[in-house]
């Protein structure tokens, strides 16, 4: 009636079909090549489409900045700074946060913010859902914004955009809410390749505050969106780096050191940057007005700083290559960092459009101008580069602020094509990004949504269930019941014998053979026949796992069946004999055994007796001669 199934494993080949077979009863177990070939064209489409509206977008906001301070229909890119406004300047911002302001109340209040902590809490909270009227109002808000004289970079709306975009096709097309997550950050990422030329960087971008996760579904439709981001940059913007600079030299020993000293530093500042940021929205928060007029009132504060110093108006990509060439002097580096820092820390406390990583690179590389020009003073014999003083300094406080420290030193290499820049960034942007991690909870980009009850994660640990394979936790000796039982009599059975209940029973016959699996619900209860066979109550069939797969993947079948056991199965000469049985308490073992190995700070070396003896008289014998 039942079998006991005491059999030594022996070593069984499973083949590759079968493998996959099992692999591929469901879309969401194991990786679906073709699905990841379908996502993976739509992730380029979108790409495609991305990169012109990251064109339209910067020519807008060229358009908007000529109309306003120049009184020109032109796509030149002139820049704020030049004006001859005089006082009227300050208007000039407070009309842009004005129409802003319209545009949140009439239209969505999606449009406020720098775009980034808005794509991670749809991500964390809405399934990836980010509403289509984004997509448009976001740019066209964004442009107002910075054309108007708002202190902020392209690339957050743009990021913003493309996700929306991305997230958009998700809604439309019958796909789960995984990969529409996967399109929103590719939509995300070749958004910010297409400004910067920056693929790589962008891929990083994605894995470390988008994705949260790291495999191949999820990689290869971004690297794709990413590839095609850079090349619609190429196509429409330049093929030379983003950023120029003057070469960089390799930079000695004593000179690196210092360079992971002023990472430090920065990193302490980029804690108060973050903190001031959401300090000033606190502010706003407390105002007895509609957050309508936040945007206006933000505005009267850059304009009245842009007044007194032009430079911090609009995206300010000028400022970062000047930093970076070197030709700014000290007074006027000194201005930007502070004043830089008020404008834009007031205006995007105020919930208007724009991006950040323009505005911490302005500040951060202003910041490391000054440290840098410190250096040189207190050490005259090393061979300390402003310019590459000031490249540290911007990735220092972008690391810092959002502790995505791959982004951040890949990113400066990308866009100043400098690769000796990389070991003094590597060291400057770790310095910033261990003070950020000890001494900040949240990020310049988590903070907001942490506030709203959000969890984001933080780290990417490996799949211990990955790693482990059914056949190290099968249980050879697994309880097993026979389809020829007579129902009463496997009823009665089980009533004697309490410790083989369970709440699924796997179903073979005399043979060994595989049948299927039987719930505890459908033999003790229902009308049925207690003379019939076990067999005639099997109805879930074709439930099984190999004892190759690894337990992740057990894990998966489990949820997606509602079951709690696993057949373990051989597949050979067309049949399937059960070899061994695994269950959810046998993977919560693994588990568990996993996380106290993780935990468990004993010693690994331990010396015998005689042997520590031999070794404490050898150290006397030393001693005495």
């Amino acid at each position: 009636m039942a079998i006991d199934n005491q059999e030594e494993r022996i070593p069984i080949s499973i083949s590759l079909d079968s493998t996959l077979a099992s692999e591929n009863l469901h879309p969401i177990v194991g990786q679906n090549k073709n699905r990841i070939l379908f996502i993976s064209s739509l992730a380029v489409l979108i790409s495609v489409f991305i990169s012109f509206i990251a064109k339209f977008l910067i020519n807008l906001i060229h358009l908007i900045t000529n109309i306003f301070f120049y009184g020109e229909f032109s796509f030149v890119n002139l820049g704020p700074a030049g004006n001859n406004l005089g006082l009227f300047v300050i208007i000039i911002p407070v009309i842009g946060g004005l129409v802003v302001g319209l545009l949140v109340l009439y239209g969505s209040k999606g449009i406020r913010g720098h775009g980034i902590p808005e794509a991670m809490e749809q991500i964390l909270t809405n399934k990836s859902r980010i509403s289509p009227v984004l997509t448009y109002l976001k740019p066209i808000a964004s442009a107002i914004a910075i054309g108007t004289g708002g202190p902020f970079g392209a690339e957050g709306p743009i990021i913003s955009t493309g996700g929306a975009l991305g997230s958009t096709m998700g809604q439309v097309m019958k796909i789960t809410s995984n990969e529409r997550k996967i399109l929103l950050a590719a939509g995300a990422a070749a958004g910010m390749s297409a400004i910067f030329g920056s693929p790589i960087a962008a891929i990083f971008l994605a894995i470390e505050l988008l994705l949260f996760e790291f495999s191949p579904r999820s990689i290869i439709p971004v690297a794709l969106a990413c590839i095609t981001g850079a090349a619609g940059h190429h196509l429409l913007f330049d093929v030379e780096p983003f950023f120029k600079m003057e070469y960089v030299a390799i930079p000695s020993h004593g000179a690196l050191a210092l360079y992971s000293l002023m990472g430090v530093v920065i990193g302490i500042l980029s804690v108060g940057v973050s903190k001031s940021i959401y300090w000033i929205e606190d502010m706003f928060e407390k105002l007895p007005i509609h957050l309508m007029w936040w945007p206006a009132i933000g505005g009267i504060a850059v304009g009245v700083i842009g007044y007194f110093a032009p430079k911090t108006l609009g995206v300010g990509y000028g400022n970062i290559t000047d930093l970076l060439t070197g030709s700014l002097s000290l007074q006027v580096i000194f201005g930007l960092c502070i004043l830089k820092f008020l404008s834009w820390a007031i205006a995007l406390g105020s919930g208007t459009a724009g991006g950040t990583l323009a505005p911490l690179m302005i500040i951060g590389g202003a910041t490391g101008s000054l440290l840098g020009s410190l250096l040189m003073y207190l050490f005259p014999g090393l061979d300390i580069s402003l310019p590459l003083a000031a490249l540290l300094g911007m990735g220092a406080m972008f690391s810092g602020a959002s502790r995505a420290v791959l982004t951040s030193i890949i990113f400066f290499v990308e866009t100043t094509g400098e690769a000796n820049a990389l070991l003094p960034l590597l060291a400057a942007c770790l310095g910033s990004y261990l003070i950020s991690f000890i001494f900040m909870k949240n990020t310049i980009m988590t903070e907001k949504i942490e506030r709203r009850g959000v969890r984001v994660p933080d780290s990417y640990e490996s799949d211990s269930l990955g790693k482990v394979r059914v056949q190290e936790v099968i249980k050879t000796n697994s309880f097993v019941l026979s389809e020829d039982s007579i129902i009463a009599e496997a009823r009665e059975w089980l009533h004697e014998h309490e410790e083989y209940k369970s709440n699924y029973f796997v179903i073979s016959n005399e043979k060994g053979e595989y049948r299927g699996i039987l719930s505890s619900s459908s033999l003790f209860g229902g009308h049925h026949l207690d003379e019939a066979p076990i067999g005639t109550l099997v109805r879930r069939k074709n439930i099984s796992i190999s004892k190759d797969d690894n337990l992740r993947t057990a894990v998966k079948r489990m949820a997606i069946e509602n079951i709690d056991v696993l057949p373990v199965i051989d597949r050979k000469d067309g049949t399937e004999h059960i070899i061994g049985v695994v269950g959810y308490q046998d993977i919560i073992k693994t588990y568990k055994e996993e996380m106290e190995e993780n935990i468990q700070q004993d010693p690994n070396i331990s010396l015998r007796r005689k042997s520590l003896k031999i070794l404490l008289r050898g150290k006397n014998l030393m001693t005495k001669k």
